[in-house]
């Protein structure tokens, strides 16, 4: 149990006892004490604020336990160290509870060891409130507080205890626990002395983690002297003292993992020898008997092994056990019901359907009854009638033989019908048959369901496992998916500006495109003006050569005959014309 689920039991029974009217709520002054006891018995810095600046939204009314809750978490739990004095905080829970909840009249034992059951009732109570101990966690008690007075169990009485209590509640509160101690109800030849050691010892184990005490001698280190001792053993230490009401403590002796203890052969007049070593040093201890020396020397290396291996003491190791098993029995009891009440209603829908199954049965028996008392009415009012008018009938004879021969054909199939009936009803009888062994059946499945469940629940657990790294890879890839999706956005908006300048290239290429087909179109104009005046100069006045100023070189010579200007012209002319071309396309 954490440290913070020991003491929210402590400090739940102080809330309820300033809870005096059971409304479920406490008065913030009250509150402002109780904090202030908590933060100093458990050394915590108290901030005289914080409780009015938490609740500031609230009104002026009483505050719940789940009101306080909060502020109790962040002010004070998450605050605690394990550095206080635990019984000092339990002793002042217990001050506020006992003055409410404890009758003291009729208790035989004392107040200290009132305190001490409480304590160990918070030790052994359920995690869940109002705290309660079940039956179970209170016959480990009482077993061990008579083994503690040196007493025998009795499990008829506590069976005839268990009886008493309600079938709905077998569970205690605080205080009853204490009153069934106190009343002296299991302890009965014990008197008050013995009831409050068994008490103490079975706290000190519980409680305060001692798990063996008792006088040995041990031997000095720098007077090499023999010393008797008070020893205490508990999971991570041995306390020695100079006597056994702890009122002078001597020393400790640490232990670890890699301590050890190991038998001794007697010498130097000392017996039953044993050594303890520690990290820092070596201790050597007489035992009183040879039992006694075998019993320290096992408690420690229990002791060292549990170290080593990380677990908590015996007895808080058996009590989560315990704990763990009910939680698991209590989840097996609960579907274990679930699935009876399957069967049962399966159960009843099959009675139900044999049950419909009987009564056409029996109304087809009484059909088949009434059809027969039918039949052997006429029968016998056709034999009457045959009697008295056998005479006057001769004529039709042939015709009633006919009937009679059609009545016996009726009586036939009934009789088959009857048969019919027989065999259904041994059907009948063999379905209950089956149904009987398909229940064998079923039980069979039902255990096989079962093993099928528990694999079904290692795999779950597996396929959860599988699952938590699909998450933890789907997380990765969510990433990578994350950068990718930027860079495609990045992509996408260059692809959208490349898009634009193309389009913006496309509609200058147009225009470019416009402007050349219009000055083609101007060419091809002034072309056909030239050959339409070339036409007419040729038609009217024949062959005719025009004579331009030019150079005096080679001529050209066309289909007209010589030109009137030379290559070199109409290269010079072409030249201008291309550049003529430019100056236009760049201007538009």
């Amino acid at each position: 149990m954490a440290l913070r689920d020991e003491l929210l039991k402590s400090i739940w029974h102080a809330f309820t006892a300033l809870d005096v009217d059971k409304s479920g709520k406490v008065s913030k002054s009250q509150l402002k004490v109780l904090s202030h006891n908590l933060c100093t018995v458990m050394k915590i810095p108290h901030d005289p604020v914080a409780l009015e600046e938490h609740f500031k939204d609230d009104d002026e009314g009483p505050v719940s336990n789940q009101g306080y809750m909060p502020y109790l978490n962040k002010f004070i739990l998450d605050k605690v160290t394990d550095n206080f004095d635990r019984q000092d905080f339990n002793k002042m829970c217990w001050t506020l509870s006992s003055r409410k909840n404890l009758e003291r009249s009729q208790l035989l034992i004392s107040d200290d060891d009132a305190f001490k059951i409480w304590c160990i009732f918070n030790f052994l109570s359920e995690d869940r409130y109002p705290l309660i101990i079940v039956t179970e966690e209170i016959e480990y008690f009482l077993r061990k507080l008579t083994e503690a007075m040196g007493g025998s169990w009795v499990e008829e009485r506590f069976e005839d205890y268990k009886l008493k209590l309600s079938s709905k509640q077998q569970c205690l509160n605080a205080w009853e626990l204490i009153s069934l101690v106190g009343s002296g109800h299991f302890s009965k030849g014990m008197d008050r002395q013995t009831l409050s050691m068994g008490i103490n010892e079975v706290y000190q184990e519980l409680i305060l983690d001692v798990l063996k005490q008792g006088y040995m001698m041990k031997k000095g280190h720098k007077r090499k002297n023999w010393t008797e001792r008070w020893f205490m053993l508990k999971p991570s230490f041995i306390s020695y003292y100079v006597g056994e009401d702890l009122a002078e403590k001597k020393g400790d002796i640490m232990l670890d993992g890699n301590c050890s203890v190991e038998a001794l052969q007697d010498k130097d007049g000392k017996k039953c020898l044993f050594l303890i070593r520690s990290s820092q040093k070596s201790f050597e201890i007489s035992a009183s008997d040879k039992k006694k020396k075998q019993e320290w020397i096992q408690a420690i290396q229990t002791c060292v092994n549990l170290l080593r291996q990380g677990r908590p003491a015996p007895h808080r190791e058996a009590r989560q056990k315990r704990r763990d098993l009910r939680l698991k029995q209590q989840a097996e009891q609960e579907e274990l019901e679930l699935r009876m009440r399957e069967l049962q209603m399966a159960n009843e829908v099959k009675q139900l359907e044999l049950e419909n199954m009987r009564k056409a049965l029996e109304e087809a028996a009484a059909n088949a009854a009434e059809e027969e008392k039918r039949r052997l009415q006429t029968q016998t009012e056709l034999q009457d009638r045959y009697r008295t008018d056998l005479e006057r009938e001769k004529m039709v004879r042939q015709q009633m033989e006919e009937q009679v021969a059609q009545k016996s054909t009726e009586l036939e199939q009934y009789l088959q019908r009857v048969r019919e009936l027989e065999d259904m009803y041994h059907q009948l009888e063999d379905a209950l048959e089956d149904e009987r062994r398909a229940r064998q059946d079923e039980e069979a499945v039902r255990k096989l369901q079962a093993r099928l469940l528990e694999e079904e629940a290692m795999k779950r657990a597996e396929l959860e496992q599988i699952h938590l790294r699909q998450q933890m890879a789907i997380s990765e890839t969510e990433a990578e998916k994350q950068e990718l999706e930027r860079e495609r956005l990045a992509k996408e908006s260059a692809l959208e500006h490349a898009m634009k300048q193309l389009e913006q290239l496309e509609q200058e290429r147009q225009g470019a495109l416009e402007q050349y087909q219009t000055v083609m179109k101007k060419l091809e104009d002034a072309t056909n003006n030239t050959k339409t005046w070339k036409h007419k100069v040729a038609q009217h006045e024949g062959f005719l050569r025009l004579i331009q100023p030019g150079s005096k070189g080679q001529q050209r010579i066309t289909n007209w005959g010589p030109a009137a200007f030379s290559d070199a012209e109409l290269s010079l002319r072409e030249k201008k014309w291309q550049e003529m071309k430019n100056q236009a396309t760049q201007a538009q």
